[in-house]
């Protein structure tokens, strides 16, 4: 199976093929501006020196300082992470905010460490990318398996080094240390808008509709929340240990305080309504339903089991759900495919909030977060609908476009020579 990096690269190829984009930014495009590689000493509780491998790639600075995540993960790789750093470019470009593209993280089980080795890990890789982060330079955020705390540590250590407190070098703070309001449920917020919006354009009312939501974390528990909250039909739901369904509907607040307390969602079988039964990541993700929405995982919709899904609309929150050998089977049988740069970038629009409150001093409130991140998503996710009519194309593809001229344009207007 191709990398990440590799699709994503790919879809470049069907832009070229739809709309005019310069082919001397395409090529710069296909490059992160910076690879950072380092390597992580942490002693252990126990006295023993442990090395871990941490990255962070810098894509694309054209529109402004980078911006993305860091993910703490066993199966943190560059190849990965160079994909996510382009698509974080991607987003940024299509949702129109004055930022580029970065991502980053460490080859690290989290779950092995201890508090303090984990306040050691973070702050000694905080100290070895000093240099290349800063608010006009580069600015991480929470990702995978990072948190508030964890984003705290490293705004700490960076004004040690700096010899000031310099909160806007990160976002996704806690709210205590300069963190937004709203930045908990941003990228749930942000998907729902997303939704609400096509579907209002397709004329669907969003009540009644049949949901299939792969994950339950972070993005997809919030989401399930606000779907349910609206008279959606939650039907399937799981994690990475499997899921539970139920064609008559889940109910979502009973399975999150289930998954709180049990750890998995299958603990949550006899809290459910009668006819609830335990599936499998494979099953749930061809269970038969209005819209389905990856939020685990990548490579998860692939040329293997594209021809058995059965729903009508596919929202991907999670980045890279869908092979492109899966989404060229999807779009040839007609299921709509709402793309990940575009879906789940409310994250990174609340991230934009963070860093303007920080670098004005000022605190928003939560109305006016989530006021302002729908007026940004409604104007993001009309536009993409109007470049997939006017380009005749899928919706990906239609993102792609608005992000790469937007790209190109100030490449050229700082850099004529590109």
């Amino acid at each position: 199976m191709a990398t990440l990096f590799e699709n994503v690269l790919a879809q470049l190829d069907k832009v070229i093929k739809v709309a005019h984009i310069d082919n001397k930014a395409l090529a710069i495009l296909s490059h992160p501006e910076r690879v950072v590689e380092v390597a992580i000493p942490l002693i252990r509780d126990d006295g023993s020196l442990e090395i871990f491998r941490g990255y962070r790639v810098q894509h694309s600075s054209a529109r402004g300082p980078y911006k993305g995540g860091l993910r703490y993960h066993s199966q943190v790789d560059l190849e990965e992470v160079k994909a996510l750093a382009f698509l974080m470019s991607m987003k940024t470009a299509v949702i129109d905010i004055p930022l580029g593209g970065g991502k980053g993280g460490i080859m690290v089980d989290p779950k092995i460490l201890s508090r303090g080795e984990l306040e050691r890990l973070t702050r000694t890789f905080t100290r070895a990318i000093a240099d290349f982060i800063g608010p006009n330079k580069d600015i991480p955020a929470p990702d995978v398996n990072t948190t508030p705390q964890i984003m705290d540590w490293v705004a700490d250590e960076y004004g040690k080094i700096v010899g000031h407190p310099e909160p806007a070098v990160v976002t996704g703070k806690s709210i205590e240390a300069g963190g937004s309001l709203g930045r908990d449920t941003a990228t749930s917020r942000g998907a729902f808008v997303v939704l609400n919006t096509y579907l209002k354009k397709q004329g669907i009312p969003l009540r009644g509709l049949r949901i299939v939501i792969q994950g339950f974390g972070n993005a997809a528990e919030p989401l399930a929340t606000m779907l349910s909250q609206e008279s959606a039909l939650v039907i399937a739901l799981s994690d990475s240990r499997g899921g539970i369904a139920n064609p008559k509907g889940l109910d979502v607040a009973k399975a999150k305080v289930d998954k709180e307390n049990k750890g998995t969602l299958s603990e949550s079988l006899s809290n459910q309504p009668k006819g609830t039964k335990i599936i499998s990541n494979d099953e749930l993700l061809i269970t038969e339903c209005d819209i389905l929405i990856p939020a685990a995982l990548e490579n998860q919709l692939t040329k293997e089991n594209a021809l058995n899904v059965k729903a009508k609309y596919i929202l991907e929150v999670a980045n890279g759900p869908t092979t492109p050998e899966a989404e060229e089977i999807l779009v040839k049988r007609g299921i709509p495919i709402l793309p990940d740069i575009l879906v789940n970038a409310g994250g990174v629009a609340v991230s934009y909030f963070e860093w303007v409150q920080n670098r004005e001093g000022s605190h928003w409130s939560a109305y006016e977060v989530d006021r302002k991140l729908k007026e940004l998503m409604e104007r993001a996710a009309g536009g993409v609908f109007v470049s997939a009519d006017k380009y005749k194309t899928d919706l990906r593809i239609a993102a792609f476009i608005i992000a790469l001229e937007r790209i190109a344009k100030a490449m050229a207007l700082r850099n004529p020579d590109t």
